[in-house]
């Protein structure tokens, strides 16, 4: 949840919506698709910049070609809910590269974890090395992704 002191309008939406489909897209193009002129669509665009509602750009890339085929969601249930055992564990994860996201769940898993490693040894490596040695998780249930039906970051219009 965002404390900004902006309030976005569906104007704002529109913008974040064009940059989610086109991060590289220029201020004089995205003007135009949101039907503003160039410095007040600027002035948006640093206001939501400023106030943290657009947190960065990224690139999206293939995976695959990366080298990192293997996409893994992990549910995590650890043994105790002690402040101390939460902050070691979200802590360890912080760190963990292999690890894109990490969610607190609602249920019988405390953690959904969206993992990508090169291949089923590298899991289990990462499991043996990485997972285990933080200690006090009861489970962790995975399972592999083997096919995308639906990726994007693209918000839906509110």
């Amino acid at each position: 949840m965002s404390d900004s002191k902006i309030n976005m309008d569906s104007k704002d939406r529109e913008i974040i919506r064009e940059l989610q489909t086109d991060g590289r897209i220029s201020n004089q193009e995205l003007a135009a698709k949101v039907n503003l002129s160039p410095s007040p669509c600027l002035r948006r665009l640093r206001n939501l910049e400023n106030e943290g509602i657009i947190k960065g750009y990224g690139v999206e890339v293939d995976a695959q070609a990366y080298g990192l085929p293997i996409t893994v969601f992990a549910r995590v249930q650890l043994e105790k809910h002690s402040a101390d055992v939460v902050s070691n564990f979200e802590q360890h994860i912080e760190f963990a590269e292999q690890v894109l996201e990490c969610y607190v769940m609602t249920g019988v898993s405390d953690y959904l974890l969206k993992i990508v490693v090169a291949d089923l040894h590298a899991y289990e490596v990462f499991v043996r090395k990485v997972l285990h040695p933080i200690g006090s998780i009861a489970s962790i249930d995975t399972s592999f992704a083997y096919a995308t039906v639906k990726k994007t970051g693209i918000f839906p219009r509110i």
